[in-house]
């Protein structure tokens, strides 16, 4: 039996304490504790990229992180990518092309394009596609997702 921690998180700029399990996920505490149901739960295993997020501005598989772990770390979903409920740069080009199937990948697809931005503002297309390959998407082949990418960096009009 997990015995119970309180935890301090910082999520899309705001703090929370949260008693939890010790054996319960990032996932787990964002989408049940916090309400913050844009990290999907795909494949539990951190293949898929569905529940991605940016924990200190780096990539995390949130369904394969102990929330006891992230201490004093930011976390940052979806959620937190449009604070103004204003689509990022990012959202805005994958609606603008069509990259948008059912939705389910979508956010880890926009945490990972987030995260390539803001490295690298006008990423070739090779970097987009690596960038891109910790995702995974049942619905598109892609193309359309890679090329609302190209359009954010100005390679195509």
């Amino acid at each position: 039996m997990s015995e119970r921690l309180e935890i301090d998180i910082e999520v899309n700029g705001d703090s929370h304490q949260i008693t939890a399990l010790t054996s319960a996920t990032l996932l787990e505490i964002l989408r049940e504790a916090l309400n913050l149901t844009g990290t999907k739960r795909g494949c539990n295993h951190g293949v898929c990229g569905a529940c991605t997020v940016l924990v200190d501005g780096k990539l995390a598989r949130s369904c394969l992180m102990l929330a006891v772990d992230v201490g004093d770390r930011t976390v940052t979903t979806v959620e937190g990518i449009a604070r103004s409920r204003e689509f990022s740069a990012v959202q805005r080009a994958l609606v603008k092309s069509g990259a948008i199937q059912c939705g389910f990948c979508t956010p880890g697809f926009v945490i990972a394009l987030t995260h390539l931005f803001a490295s690298t503002p006008q990423p070739h297309r090779d970097a987009i596609r690596i960038a891109l390959s910790g995702n995974l998407c049942r619905c598109s082949g892609y193309v359309k997702i890679v090329e609302a990418a190209e359009q954010l960096a100005g390679m195509r009009s």
